[in-house]
């Protein structure tokens, strides 16, 4: 997976601890706790260090690959995961990108199946990769339909 995907979480966490940290130490300033204020700020810091660090693990544990039959991605830090989504269930195959995602040059690969209410994705690529993931995704997904 390209950098750019640590680079959006990077972002999108760092903000998320900005805002947190910043209102929490608005909050506790107005409920006069200059201290606790400050201990706010610290532990928003910190945990956005936390993440800016995750981020880069997050980015290397995302993988996919195509086979014969069937799909296979795998993500996880803490804890590994490997879902295999047959071709034949794929339902809708679909590309999205937020804003912050189309500035730096990424897209996600959504896949809806019969049989889960959950969605499969894979993040984090450029976005002409993503297309054509899409498209050879689509066309094997027809070619193998269960005729559901």
């Amino acid at each position: 997976m390209p950098p750019a995907l640590a680079w959006y979480r990077r972002l999108v966490t760092t903000a998320a601890c900005l805002v947190a940290g910043a209102g929490g130490c608005v909050l506790l300033l107005l409920w006069d706790r200059p201290l606790w204020a400050g201990v706010w700020v610290g532990l928003a810091l910190v945990v956005a260090a936390l993440m800016w660090f995750l981020a880069g693990l997050f980015q290397r544990s995302w993988g996919y690959t195509e086979a014969s039959a069937e799909l296979y991605l795998t993500y996880g830090v803490l804890v590994r995961q490997l879902v295999v989504v047959p071709y034949g269930r794929m339902q809708v195959v679909d590309v999205t990108t937020d804003l912050l995602e189309q500035a730096l040059g990424i897209a996600t690969v959504r896949m809806r199946t019969a049989a889960s209410t959950a969605d499969a994705r894979v993040v984090g690529l450029p976005l002409a990769d993503a297309v054509q993931l899409r498209d050879r995704l689509a066309a094997r997904s027809e070619s193998f339909s269960t005729g559901l």
